[in-house]
C-alpha cells in the first residue's frame, strides 16, 4: 500500500509513463529482535517482487534499523520495539508541470460528474484504516495491492485521459477513503457536493461506511457529463470499476444519498473547521494563538474568493519590445551575499525583460574586482544572508556600512539620478538598513520577526497602488497572487508612518493572517522612494514571472504572468 499510495498520488502528474517512476523507500525495523529479521526480509521481498510487477526501480533509500530502546527501573528490564514500517517516496520528470491535475473542482457551467475509479473491485477493507482507528480497533483485513498489472493499467489510463483533457480534477483515495478525499475537493474547490452511493453498495449502514471509509486504492475524478461514458468505457475495458457518485455543486453543503436516503448532510464550512480543528490546536501552542485564530476563523468566510486574479493591463504586451528593438541591453547587476538564494530566478526575469544581467558577489565590490559605476540597476537578491546571523538582512547591510569602499560605491550608486534598485525578501532587509545611503527612503521601516513567530512560506494575494515606483507604472489597481516565503518581514517604524504612505507600493490583501502572512501594519509588502527609483519588496515576483511558475493561475493566462511587467517596466525606464 505504500507504493500503491505513492503512485496513484503521482499520477496526478504529467509523467510519460509508469516506468519513468522512481521510489526511495525509508525502511525502520528493530533487527536483532526474535522475529523482526524474518519480517524485514520477508517485507523486502514482498515490496521488491511488487515493484518488478509494476515496472518500477528503487534506486535510492535508507535504513533505521534500531527501532529499539530498552531501560532498567525498579520493576526490572523493559524495552519498546517499534513496529515494523516502510516509507516510500515517488518521483519522476514530468513533462509539463502546467498539465498536472489537482483536486479543485472546476464549475464552468458545464455539466460534471465524479467517478470513483476502484482498484480494489468493491472490496471495500477497513482494517488499519482512520475509521476502526476512531473506534479503537485495527480492523481485520487491510486494503492490498491485489492485482499489480491493475495499477499499472490504471496509471496509463489516467495519464492517457489527462493528455486528451477529458479529467478535470484527480485526488486519489486511500489516505482516508472516499469520504475524505471528497471532502478536500470541496474544501479545495470552496464547493459542495451532491454524492450518491447506490453504485457502490446496498443501502446497509455497515455497507455506506465500508464503502466510504475503506482506504483502498483508488481515486476520484471529474469529468465532463458527454465525457462520461468514454472515461467509464476506458476503465472497464482494463477491469478497473469506475462508478458514478455524485455531482459538484456550486453551494456550500455536502450531501450523500443511498437508496434514495440522505444518510449524511453537512455545511462544508463545519466539515473544514472539524478537518482543521486539530492543526489549529497544534498551531495555537507552537505559533502566536492570536494569528493561529484567525486563520481558523478564515473558514467562516464563504464570501472569500481565494486567490483571484485582477489585471488593469494586458500581461501579454511586451512594452520593453521596442527598446530591445534596438540592440542595448543594459547592465543590471544581480548582487548577492552568502546565502542568498534567488539571483539565478531574478537573472532570468531581468534578461527576459531586455537586459544583460551579471552576477555579482559582493566579495566582487568589497575588494574592487566590481564597480557599480558600470551598471544602470542593482536588485539585492532574496535568502539568508549569514545565515540571518544578525536577523533581517542586517549582517549584509553592514558588511557596506562598515567598509569604506563599499559604502562608497553604494553611495554614488544611489546618488545617482541614472541609477534604479530593487530589493526583494533578504535584500528588501538589507535595503532598509541601508536607508541613510538612499535619496527619498528616509521613511522605510526595518523588518522584525513575523507576527505568526513562524516562517511564512504561502502563495498569497497582493494589491498594487498608486506609488511613484518605476517598477509598478500602470499596474496600479492590481490585486494578483505572489510568493512570500520569510521569517522576518514584519515593518517596524521609528515613529507614526504617515510619512510612508504615499511610498507603499504594495499591500497583502487583507489585515488579519494569513492574509497578512507577516503582521505589518497596514499590510504594507513593499515601499519605495519619492522618485520611484528604488523599491523593497519582501514578497518575490522574480518566483512567479512566468505562468508556470504560478501554482495557481486561471487558465489561458498566456507564458507570460502579470509580473512581468514589473521587469518590463524598468527597461521601459531606462529607455
Amino acid at each position: 500500500m505504500a507504493v500503491g499510495e505513492a503512485l496513484t498520488n503521482l499520477a496526478a502528474a504529467h509523467v510519460a509513463q509508469l516506468g519513468d517512476v522512481k521510489l526511495s523507500a525509508n525502511w525502520m525495523a528493530a533487527v536483532g529482535v526474535p522475529g523482526e529479521d524474518a519480517q524485514l526480509f520477508d517485507t523486502v521481498r514482498a515490496v521488491s517482487d511488487l515493484c518488478q510487477a509494476l515496472g518500477v526501480s528503487i534506486p535510492v533509500g535508507k535504513d533505521s534499523l534500531s527501532m529499539r530502546t530498552a531501560w532498567s527501573d525498579e520493576d526490572g528490564e523493559k524495552q519498546v520495539i517499534a513496529p515494523l514500517s516502510l516509507i516510500v517516496s515517488a518521483f519522476a520528470r514530468v513533462t509539463d508541470a502546467r498539465r498536472t491535475l489537482t483536486p479543485q473542482l472546476v464549475f464552468d457551467g458545464a455539466a460534471t460528474e465524479l467517478l470513483l475509479i476502484d482498484l480494489s473491485t468493491g472490496r471495500n477493507r477497513l482494517g488499519g484504516s482512520a475509521l476502526a482507528q476512531t473506534f479503537n480497533a485495527t480492523g481485520s483485513e487491510p486494503p492490498d495491492v491485489d492485482v499489480p498489472g491493475r495499477l499499472v493499467d490504471f496509471f496509463a489510463i489516467v495519464r492517457r485521459l489527462a493528455a486528451e483533457d477529458l479529467l478535470l480534477a484527480y485526488h486519489d483515495r486511500s489516505d482516508g477513503g472516499l469520504f475524505v478525499c471528497l471532502a478536500e475537493m470541496a474544501f479545495a474547490s470552496r464547493g459542495g457536493l451532491s454524492i450518491d452511493l447506490d453504485e457502490l453498495c446496498d443501502g446497509s449502514a455497515a455497507g455506506s461506511m465500508a464503502a466510504l471509509f475503506a482506504e483502498e486504492l483508488g481515486a476520484v475524478v471529474q469529468v465532463r457529463r458527454s465525457a462520461c461514458a468514454a472515461v467509464r468505457t476506458a476503465f472497464q475495458t482494463a477491469g478497473i470499476a469506475a462508478a458514478r457518485i455524485g455531482i459538484p455543486e456550486r453551494g456550500g453543503e455536502i450531501r450523500i444519498d443511498c437508496r434514495s436516503k440522505t444518510i449524511f448532510r453537512e455545511p462544508r464550512v463545519n466539515l473544514h473547521r472539524a478537518w482543521s480543528e486539530t492543526t489549529y490546536h497544534m498551531q495555537s501552542l507552537r505559533d502566536d494563538p492570536e494569528c493561529a485564530r484567525q486563520e481558523y476563523e478564515r473558514l467562516l468566510d464563504t464570501a472569500d474568493p481565494g486567490l483571484t486574479l485582477t489585471v488593469p493591463f494586458d500581461p501579454a504586451e511586451d512594452i520593453a519590445a521596442p527598446f530591445i528593438a534596438g540592440g542595448a541591453l543594459p547592465k543590471i547587476a544581480i548582487l548577492r551575499e552568502q546565502g542568498v538564494n534567488s539571483q539565478v530566478e531574478m537573472a532570468a526575469a531581468f534578461d527576459r525583460a531586455g537586459f544583460t544581467a551579471v552576477d555579482v558577489h559582493m566579495s566582487d565590490l568589497l575588494v574592487g574586482r566590481v564597480s557599480l559605476s558600470g551598471f544602470v540597476g542593482a536588485v539585492a537578491c532574496g535568502g539568508f544572508s549569514y545565515g540571518d546571523v544578525l536577523g533581517a538582512g542586517k549582517g549584509w547591510a553592514r558588511t557596506i556600512l562598515f567598509n569604506s569602499r563599499a559604502r562608497d560605491e553604494f553611495s554614488a550608486f544611489f546618488a545617482r539620478h541614472d541609477s534604479f534598485a530593487l530589493g526583494v525578501c533578504n535584500g528588501c532587509q538589507m535595503m532598509s538598513a541601508l536607508k541613510s545611503l538612499i535619496p527619498g527612503a528616509e521613511a522605510w521601516p526595518r523588518f522584525a520577526r513575523n507576527a505568526s513567530e513562524q516562517f511564512e512560506a504561502r502563495f498569497t494575494m497582493v494589491e498594487l497602488p498608486e506609488s511613484p515606483s518605476l517598477f509598478f507604472a500602470g499596474m496600479a489597481g492590481s490585486r494578483l497572487p505572489i510568493v512570500v516565503s520569510h521569517g522576518e518581514g514584519r515593518a517596524e517604524f521609528d515613529a507614526d508612518h504617515e510619512k510612508s504612505r504615499a511610498l507603499v507600493a504594495m499591500r497583502y490583501l487583507g489585515q488579519t493572517y494569513p492574509h497578512n502572512p507577516n503582521g505589518s501594519p497596514d499590510g504594507i509588502a513593499g515601499l519605495t522612494t519619492t522618485d520611484g527609483r528604488f523599491t523593497i519588496l519582501m514578497p518575490h515576483p522574480e518566483r512567479v514571472f512566468r505562468t508556470v511558475q504560478m501554482s495557481w493561475h486561471p487558465p489561458h493566462l498566456g507564458e507570460d504572468s502579470p509580473w512581468m511587467r514589473l521587469f518590463r517596466n524598468a527597461r521601459k525606464w531606462v529607455g
